[in-house]
């Protein structure tokens, strides 16, 4: 059953990404997504793609290689490679940052208006007409990791 890349020719190889690529835009929503991965990647394949996006948004904010290898527990090769992707300009891995960091400052802002019901998130999320000329909150440092 498994061919290695070599084997294919580029008509598989093209035909078979394009088969994965469409399956996975064909899942709607985070639940869609989630049951599509769970159900064709072991748990460990799973979360070694995580760790992979995790390493990346660090690397995007900042942290340093060390400073992430400490605080993930994960070797400095593993993040080299994610380093080297990020440094070779594929923009995959910015676009899905980006995308995940508004999603991590929503539920963020919704963490911190549940937790103090007179915060200014949690006022602006009750009363959102009043607050049309304020920005959209920013989620407090304790609330975003």
């Amino acid at each position: 059953m498994k061919k290695k890349l070599d084997q294919l020719t580029k008509e598989e190889h093209i035909r078979t990404l394009d088969m994965l690529y469409t399956a996975a835009a064909s899942a709607k929503g985070r639940d869609g997504m989630k049951s599509f991965l769970r159900d064709l990647l072991t748990p460990s394949e799973r979360i070694m793609l995580g760790r992979r996006i995790w390493i990346a948004r660090l690397l995007m904010q900042g942290m340093t290689p060390t400073e992430t290898s400490r605080k993930l527990s994960i070797g400095l090769n593993t993040i080299a490679r994610v380093h080297h992707w990020l440094q070779d300009q594929y923009p995959g891995y910015e676009k899905v940052i980006e995308g995940l960091e508004k999603e991590m400052d929503k539920r963020a802002v919704r963490r911190e208006a549940s937790a103090d019901p007179f915060s200014f998130a949690a006022l602006k999320r009750k009363y959102p007409l009043h607050f049309l000329l304020f920005p959209n909150p920013k989620p407090k440092k304790q609330y975003r990791d």
